[in-house]
């Protein structure tokens, strides 16, 4: 695959990228993709390693040697085509996700892993524009009807495989928008919107209706979220359609629970994050949480929280600290210990270059206010043990080390704990020991008859890597449900 010894002529190449003074200054996108010959230069170092372990890493399965060697020599085209076998959404893959494929690659030994993410980001831009993305409406329909709950990754990945094979499929979601937490949960500075609008308008020549702005489940539900919602109930759906499936995400955010947790000013991380994607989007008016000229506080070091530190500094805070209640992880993984499975390493994203205080091992204990809105935060420092015998991790407070810090607004981005119990009490389904819709990956089927259940509503919060996974396989098992056979991949 590549050059059989380009692995020893070129060095990885990581893609260019905005200053973060500049940068900070807009919410545009600030990574450049690899052109044409860097792009060839580092799909050159792909071995012909003998087991492609990147081909593994993959939550989709990617076939990585394949569409490297393309690149390669060339053959972008084709190189497209073998890239989009399995995944529906690469301009979001190439850009969003963490790369599980690369800490996989062979040439990750050595901690210099071939720029899998930067080539799939290379790829799929020169499909666009070159016009090879294109609809794929299908020669025949079925007659059957799919309703999709949900317009996130697994949502759309869902309903673009049925489509494709012919069913009517409808996707259903409570937002003004389609696109889910790509939509709103993701800054733009990371994910422009127009590749969601110009993957939809695909979606919808080949078949897809979109209907945004309704909720599936109780009437008294959906008042309590937002007024003008358009309601379905489940029976509504169980009597048009002739499969379901519920693909809604887990959006029960992790609350804290301390004193002073209820003053003004602390709020879920995703919350945030909505309202400054609404501004962007064009929604008019002052948002109702800004952190201009405030010092910011981020609870939880994963991405969510660095795209609250992001978006923090391009609104104009006056400061911003990030604490994670996690020991800090070492500064490079051991390789040979852990390849190539994903390491516990520290990683430091873009936002965090952009300006930031990090700390680690740190446990909020309490916030305080003044008439009613928050000011300071408590914390202390806590030291994590490990029992020999079970293999748990426990915590303590390090006597001694109670810290204060100014805060007048505080992010929430501890991650997810379930989805909205609401939808599954809509459809009567049982949650498993996590509160998730239970389903199994062999056929996604739910304890209700023609309900299916795909992404972060049956696993848990995850990649959206693992969210296109999951609807994908769902889709697979919904046309075989309906059909007694089916052509689509698994």
């Amino acid at each position: 695959m590549g050059k059989t010894t380009g692995f020893l002529e070129y060095q990885r190449l990581q893609e260019a990228v905005e200053a973060p003074l500049t940068r900070v200054k807009h919410w545009k996108e600030f990574v450049q993709a690899l052109d044409d010959k860097q792009a060839g230069v580092q799909a050159a170092r792909c071995m012909d390693c003998g087991i492609p372990f990147c081909h593994n890493g993959c939550p989709v399965n990617n076939i990585i040697p394949d569409w490297n060697d393309l690149v390669y020599r060339q053959q972008w085209r084709q190189a497209l085509d073998v890239l989009h076998s399995t995944n529906n959404f690469p301009e979001v893959t190439g850009r969003i996700c963490p790369a599980p494929c690369e800490a996989a690659c062979t040439l990750n030994i050595d901690r210099m892993p071939v720029g899998i993410k930067s080539i799939e980001h290379a790829i799929i831009d020169k499909g666009w524009e070159n016009g090879w993305v294109v609809p794929q409406p299908p020669s025949q329909k079925t007659g059957k009807r799919v309703a999709v709950v949900g317009s996130g990754p697994a949502g759309l990945a869902c309903a673009q495989q049925l489509a494709r094979v012919g069913h009517q499929v409808t996707v259903f979601e409570k937002s003004d928008r389609i696109g889910g937490l790509m939509r709103y949960g993701i800054p733009d500075f990371k994910l422009d919107k127009h590749l969601l609008d110009r993957r939809i308008a695909q979606m919808e020549a080949e078949g897809v209706e979109f209907r945004p702005s309704t909720y599936i489940g109780r009437a008294e539900d959906a008042a309590a979220r937002e007024p003008g919602l358009t309601v379905l109930s489940s029976a509504d759906l169980d009597q048009q359609f002739d499969a379901i499936v519920l693909a809604g995400g887990a959006e029960t955010p992790r609350m804290l629970d301390v004193p002073g947790s209820e003053l003004d000013g602390v709020h879920p991380a995703m919350d945030f994050l909505r309202i400054q994607n609404k501004q962007v989007a064009g929604d008019r008016g002052k948002p109702a949480i800004s952190a201009k000229d405030k010092h910011v506080i981020v609870i939880g070091g994963g991405d969510t929280g660095s795209d609250c530190v992001g978006t923090s500094n391009r609104q104009g805070a006056k400061s911003v600290t990030q604490f994670e209640l996690m020991p800090r992880p070492p500064e490079q993984e051991n390789t040979a210990l852990v390849w190539p499975y994903w390491p516990a390493k520290l990683r430091t994203s873009s936002s965090h270059e952009e300006g930031c205080e990090r700390d680690w091992a740190v446990s909020t204990v309490g916030l305080d206010g003044k008439d009613g809105q928050v000011r300071q935060l408590r914390a202390v420092r806590v030291q994590w043990q490990t029992d020999p015998e079970t293999g748990r991790m426990s915590m303590a407070p390090v006597e001694g080390s109670e810290m204060t810090f100014p805060a007048d607004l505080v992010l929430l981005a501890m991650g997810f704990v379930s989805p909205v119990r609401q939808v599954l009490d809509a459809f009567e389904l049982q949650p498993d020991g996590r509160g998730n819709v239970a389903a199994s990956t062999e056929d996604y089927q739910t304890g209700r008859a023609k309900v299916f259940a795909a992404g972060d509503m049956r696993r848990g919060q995850s990649l959206i890597v693992w969210a296109i996974r999951e609807g994908r396989q769902c889709a697979r098992s919904v046309d075989q449900f309906l059909m007694g056979s089916s052509t689509l991949p698994r």
